[in-house]
C-alpha cells in the first residue's frame, strides 16, 4: 500500500505490459497519464482511456499540452528555421520534453513517489524521460521495466495473456509517432543505409494531383493566416496548413543522424505543414533581416535544436537563446507566396513594408542611386589591403 507510481502511458504494448507488469508484478498503485501535444484525436484519446483503465489503472488522466508546447517551443524552431541537419524538423524530440515535464507535474500533483517510463535501452526518448524526471523531480524515484527486463515483445504478449489481456498486438509493419510538428516513420528500411521508405508507409497520401497558390502571412515571425483567414492559436493554423498541405503529400524526408546515446540511426518523417512554415518564414527573414542578424540567428537556431534533440530543454542557455530569437523578429511580417504541387512545394516570393530590397538605394545588377563609379573603386581599394600585405609578406606576388 501507499507504493502510488505515475506510467506515462501511449496505450502501446510496452506501456501496457508496464501497467500489468507494476501492478501485478511489483504491487505498485498505476496511476496513467498520457500527454497529448497534438497527435491524438478525441476518440484516440477515449479508446487509450478505456484500454488504461481495462489494464488496471487505478486512474487515467489525459494532459493536453499542445498550448504550451507551441508557446514555449514550436514557436522559436520557427523563429530559429531549426532543421537538424538541415533535414528534419525534430518533430518527436520536441515534444518529449513537454510530455515529461506534463507527466512530472502530474506525478507531484497526486503525491506519487515513483514514476516510470516504457522506453528502451536503445533509444534517445529514456534519456529524455530521465533526465527530464531528475531535474524536476529528482526525490522521485523513476521505474524502467522495458529496459531492465530486457523482454522480447513476444514475452511481453505472454505475459498480458497470463493475466487476461488477449488483445490483439501484432506488431504494425511501420512505428508511427504522431504529433502537432511532424509524424515520424520507422519500419525496417530505416534500420539499413540504403534503402528508402516505400510511398505506403507514410500515413499521409497523395490526393491532390494539381497545383495550388497559398498565400500565409506572418506577424513578427508568427504564422498568422492562410490566404487572408485568421486562426484562433498557433496550433490551429498549423493544424489547418496541415489539413491543406499533407494531401500533396509534402514534406517527406528520412533524417539520418547521431543519437543521444552514440549511435547513428535512420528515421523517416513526414512533416508538410512546418517544413512549409520553415521555407516561407526564412525566405521571408532573408528580405528583412540584416546580413549579420540572419547570420548569427543560423548559428544560436542551430544550437537550440540541438539541445532539444539532446535533452538539454531545461539548460537556462535555451531561454537565452530564445530571448535572442524572438528580438530578431520585429520586422518579420508580411505574405509568403507559395505553388503547392504533388510531393513538393515552391516559393515564390513575399510582400512586406520591412522589405530591404525595397530600399530605393539599387537594383542588384541593374542600376544604383545612393553611389558612383569613383565610391566603388575607392571602397575596393581599401577593401583589398589586408589581402595585400600579406601576399606581399608571404611572396604571393
Amino acid at each position: 500500500m501507499g507504493k502510488k507510481l505515475v506510467l506515462a502511458f501511449s496505450g502501446g504494448l510496452d506501456t501496457s505490459f508496464c501497467v500489468k507488469y507494476l501492478k501485478e508484478e511489483k504491487g505498485f498503485e498505476v496511476y496513467t497519464a498520457i500527454a497529448n501535444t497534438g497527435g491524438f484525436s478525441e476518440a484516440e484519446l477515449k479508446k487509450i482511456e478505456e484500454k488504461a483503465y481495462q489494464l488496471g489503472a487505478k486512474e487515467h488522466v489525459t494532459l493536453d499540452v499542445t498550448g504550451e508546447y507551441y508557446e514555449k517551443c514550436i514557436r522559436y524552431m520557427i523563429f530559429g528555421n531549426v532543421l537538424r541537419n538541415n533535414t528534419y524538423p525534430i518533430s518527436v524530440s520536441s515534444e518529449r520534453a513537454f510530455q515529461a515535464i506534463a507527466t512530472i507535474d502530474y506525478a507531484k500533483k497526486i503525491g506519487a513517489q515513483y514514476i516510470a517510463h516504457g522506453s528502451t535501452g536503445a533509444g534517445n526518448d529514456q534519456v529524455r524521460f530521465d533526465l527530464t524526471f531528475q531535474v524536476l523531480a529528482p526525490e522521485i524515484e523513476i521505474i524502467t521495466p522495458i529496459r531492465d527486463l530486457m523482454l522480447s515483445r513476444q514475452e511481453e504478449i505472454d505475459f498480458l495473456k497470463k493475466h487476461g489481456i488477449d488483445e490483439d498486438f501484432k506488431k504494425m509493419e511501420y512505428s508511427i509517432n504522431q504529433g502537432i510538428w511532424g509524424t515520424s516513420v520507422g519500419g525496417k528500411e530505416t534500420l539499413t543505409s540504403d534503402k528508402g521508405l516505400p510511398n505506403e508507409a507514410y500515413p499521409s497520401q497523395l490526393e491532390e494531383h494539381s497545383e495550388k497558390d497559398i498565400v500565409l502571412g506572418f506577424e513578427k515571425g508568427e504564422l498568422k493566416t492562410i490566404d487572408g483567414k485568421e486562426y484562433a492559436n498557433g496550433p490551429a493554423i498549423i493544424q489547418a496548413l496541415e489539413e491543406i498541405t499533407s494531401k500533396f503529400a509534402i514534406g517527406r524526408d528520412i533524417h539520418v543522424g547521431d543519437t543521444i546515446i552514440g549511435i547513428k540511426g535512420r528515421v523517416g518523417f513526414e512533416a508538410a505543414a512546418p517544413l512549409v512554415i520553415i521555407k516561407a518564414h526564412h525566405l521571408l527573414e532573408k528580405h528583412t533581416l540584416t546580413k549579420w542578424q540572419a547570420y548569427w540567428k543560423e548559428q544560436l537556431g542551430n544550437w537550440y535544436g540541438m539541445f532539444l534533440h539532446e535533452a538539454m530543454y531545461q539548460e537556462p542557455v535555451m531561454r537565452n537563446i530564445e530571448t535572442f530569437l524572438e528580438a530578431t523578429q520585429e520586422n518579420v511580417t508580411g505574405k509568403v507566396f507559395l505553388k503547392l504541387k504533388p510531393y513538393r512545394f515552391e516559393l515564390q516570393g513575399i510582400e512586406s513594408e520591412h522589405d530591404l530590397m525595397n530600399s530605393g538605394f539599387g537594383d542588384y545588377g541593374e542600376t544604383v542611386k545612393a553611389w558612383t563609379a569613383d565610391d566603388i573603386k575607392g571602397f575596393t581599394k581599401i577593401l583589398s589591403n589586408s589581402l595585400k600585405i600579406y601576399h606581399k609578406v608571404n611572396n604571393k606576388i
